[in-house]
């Protein structure tokens, strides 16, 4: 009997998977899995595939040694699975080995890289460049350096999410030492255009930082033909853990990093602390995995689906961001006349979001969308649809009629609604004050 990796990886997630009886002592148990919603938030996390939790067991179990001990076999079969899981993630972006460092996830890769240069090219370059709408903890650490005694430039972009470039070129000073933009957004899916970008920053002689946490092992990259100096890569938004990333740092030519951390000086000295084997496995098959069944073309397909599905339902739908410069796995759309928390709330059975899961606690609207010119009513109204690996044609359509049928009736309990269906332009009205 042959099976598809696919087939075989459905057929682990839809069970209960447990350690052997002979591992170590533990025992079999039975669990009854629950119902749970529809999975479509794979901006905010992604499933374990269980491929990766199969190369994950052994090191959390017998093979528990320290890849950082040089004396015994414990150690050596630790480090050797640590440099294979390196190869697999160098491998995915097109670079070598010795360039990555094992991180925590994307937010630490982040901030060594925009800290960490920033800080090293001090004396002569002290000029950073970034967009208006990155990652909070990009965002966080150049507000960081601002106090410092930093020059920060916020790009703006334009209304579909896209940088200028000629404005990017522009805003390149002599002092400038590093250009950080995210490569897909994670809040529209927006994806700019990394390669140009990595073409201007290199005639410029400037360091590109490129935050891929939603881009690596979804889309093709390659960090020599894009010109990219540093990278940061998540691994629980590529089907693998949480609590272990990845920072690509170009060796030639060299890119000097400050270290945040002190220590033992693993990982080059620009990450001390011992690497978790476990972690770094499961990130590396991760990488691998994606690497052979990195399906666009089947997302895509998933992604028009649910688009067609609801915008040929619903009027006054708006989604935000170029639909032709993005990841179609990221749809974000903007239901007006209705809350987007109301729709959340009446979406139960679907696991959904309204948009970062970093910044989800704010009920301030999107400043992401507020960055494209959305008004807060729409931005208010926005919610954001993950398509990924195992999601199924089924889910999607089960997802569209959900969608259509709330958003009506969320609509018909709104007076704004009812204003719109008697022709009134709401912006034209002159509310009281109480």
């Amino acid at each position: 009997l042959t099976i598809s990796p696919k087939d075989y990886a459905f057929r682990r997630l839809t069970q209960v998977v447990s350690p052997s009886s002979n591992t170590l002592g533990f025992e079999t148990t039975s669990i009854e899995k629950p119902d749970r919603p529809i999975y479509l938030d794979l901006q905010a996390t992604t499933p374990t595939d269980p491929r990766v939790l199969d190369s994950m067991m052994p090191y959390l179990t017998q093979q528990y040694g320290n890849p950082h001990s040089r004396t015994h076999a414990y150690g050596w079969e630790a480090e050797k699975a640590v440099e294979q899981a390196r190869a697999y993630i160098a491998d995915l972006i097109g670079a070598d080995p010795k360039e990555v460092v094992f991180t925590s996830g994307a937010t630490e890769s982040n901030n060594i890289s925009v800290k960490g240069v920033a800080r090293f090219y001090k004396s002569s370059k002290k000029h950073i460049i970034t967009t208006q709408i990155e990652h909070k903890c990009v965002l966080d650490s150049c507000r960081v350096l601002a106090e410092e005694g930093f020059d920060v430039t916020y790009l703006p972009v334009q209304p579909s999410g896209l940088i200028d470039l000629n404005l990017l070129t522009e805003s390149i000073r002599p002092d400038t030492s590093l250009v950080s933009i995210m490569t897909v957004n994670n809040e529209i899916g927006v994806t700019q255009p990394i390669k140009e970008i990595g073409q201007i920053c290199r005639s410029k002689k400037v360091f590109f930082h490129t935050d891929a946490a939603q881009a690596v092992g979804k889309i093709p990259l390659d960090v020599n033909e894009m010109n990219i100096d540093l990278m940061s890569i998540s691994g629980h938004k590529i089907y693998g853990p949480k609590g272990v990333g990845a920072l690509y740092v170009r060796r030639k030519p060299r890119v000097r990093v400050e270290a945040l951390q002190s220590g033992g000086g693993q990982e080059r000295g620009l990450r001390s602390g011992t690497v978790p084997t476990p972690l770094a496995v499961g990130l590396g098959e991760a990488c691998r995995v994606a690497k052979e069944e990195m399906d666009v073309k089947r997302v895509k397909k998933l992604s028009q689906r649910l688009v067609d599905g609801i915008m040929g339902k619903v009027q006054h739908v708006v989604r935000n961001g170029d639909p032709n410069a993005s990841y179609p796995g990221c749809v974000n759309l903007s239901f007006a006349y209705i809350e987007g928390e109301s729709l959340l709330m009446a979406l139960k059975d679907i696991a959904l979001s309204s948009g970062s899961a970093c910044t989800s606690a704010s009920l301030e609207p999107s400043y992401v969308l507020r960055a494209l010119g959305a008004d807060d009513d729409m931005a208010h109204s926005s919610i954001r649809f993950g398509i990924g690996r195992f999601t199924t044609e089924q889910e999607i359509d089960f997802v569209v009629d959900k969608v259509v049928r709330h958003v009506d009736k969320l609509r018909e309990m709104s007076p704004l609604w009812e204003m719109v269906q008697e022709g009134i332009d709401l912006k034209s009205i002159q509310w009281s004050q109480h």
